[in-house]
């Protein structure tokens, strides 16, 4: 049994052929549903111009699920600092805090959210790349902003987002809670980890260091159907490995007919092996290893199936046999 806070990321993964707005609008039952069962937190992420995730600003979704929800913590998983003026995101964040009682997570990244340099580009207003040196001035007046600023009532709980060293550096230096991205860099998770606590800095957000590691996570009635479920992201995810960020997100059929080389097959194996796909028991194992490995003290688990039925599935039985075992699930 995980006997620690676990909430979920919507990705919005939008499969070939499909309409985005079909997918947007299942993320109302989505949340309604991850409420229901007893989940702690829902994030969106950022994302642009891509054909397998849905171009769908994390803070108005926060804002559309908080309008539908009253126990679920809602917020980004992350915003992307370097696409935002900081009083913007304290502005928005701040007044969705205000008026949701103190439900809102400010999750702040640096990535550009796109693999499409035109794309990042156009968000930058022209500009290069964010440096360290700006990632950390953005976001060090982003926080400045929300207490000097905004400070409409109760702020919204920030968290540096990380798949690195550095991000957990910065993290470790602002006093901040940190999300590690376990789904996308596990191979940097355990080196990560360490060093924020390591050089962790109490503050006004933190007294003490607090991790959420996220991981994917298929939960399915057996293995060979958890299988089965992850074969579209698989098909995604071999093209992301090797930086593309052009490929559709497949239906079932065509990531059935689909041929991995042996060197994508490979890589594949090692990163996967790192996630947790599979029946109830084979889940728990897998979580259950992950947090005695990461000490986390919450996990948030990413489940990119396209079908709703099939995700909300996997979630059920998550909650069902692995974080409640025995127990009976929300109806």
């Amino acid at each position: 049994m995980i006997n620690i806070p676990v909430g979920a990321l919507e990705v919005a993964m939008v499969q070939s052929g499909a309409r985005a707005v079909d997918t947007l609008l299942d993320t109302t039952a989505f949340a309604r549903r991850v409420e229901a069962l007893g989940y702690t937190r829902l994030w969106y992420a950022e994302h642009h111009h891509s054909p397998a995730i849905g171009a769908f600003p994390p803070v108005i979704l926060a804002a559309h699920a908080a309008a539908l929800t009253s126990s679920l913590r809602l917020g980004s998983g992350g915003v992307l600092a370097p696409n935002h003026a900081p009083i913007t995101l304290a502005e928005q964040f701040g007044t969705l805090a205000a008026l949701h009682g103190g439900r809102i997570d400010l999750g702040i990244g640096r990535g550009p959210g796109t693999l499409d340099e035109p794309t990042a580009r156009a968000l930058r207003r022209g500009a290069d790349p964010t440096t360290d040196d700006e990632y950390r001035a953005d976001v060090t007046a982003t926080l400045r902003f929300l207490v000097d600023e905004v400070a409409l009532g109760p702020l919204p709980e920030p968290w540096l987002l990380s798949s690195s060293t550095a991000g957990a550096t910065l993290a470790a230096e602002l006093g901040l809670p940190i999300a590690f991205a376990h789904h996308f860099r596990p191979d940097n998770t355990l080196a990560a980890l360490a060093h924020y606590r390591e050089h962790f800095t109490p503050s006004r957000w933190c007294e003490r260091p607090r991790v959420l590691v996220c991981v994917e996570t298929v939960c399915a009635d057996t293995d060979e159907e958890a299988v089965r479920l992850t074969g579209p992201m698989n098909v995604v995810k071999a093209a992301l490995l090797k930086g593309r960020g052009d490929f559709p997100f497949p239906t079932r059929e065509e990531a059935a007919a689909h041929r991995f080389s042996a060197q994508d097959a490979e890589a594949l194996a090692a990163f996967n092996a790192a996630q947790a796909y599979g029946a109830p028991k084979t889940v728990a194992e897998r979580l259950a290893g992950l947090v005695d490995a990461t000490r986390a003290d919450e996990l948030m688990v990413v489940t990119p199936v396209y079908e709703l039925a099939d995700r909300l599935r996997s979630y059920e039985l998550l909650m069902e046999h692995v974080l409640r075992p025995g127990g009976r699930p929300a109806s």
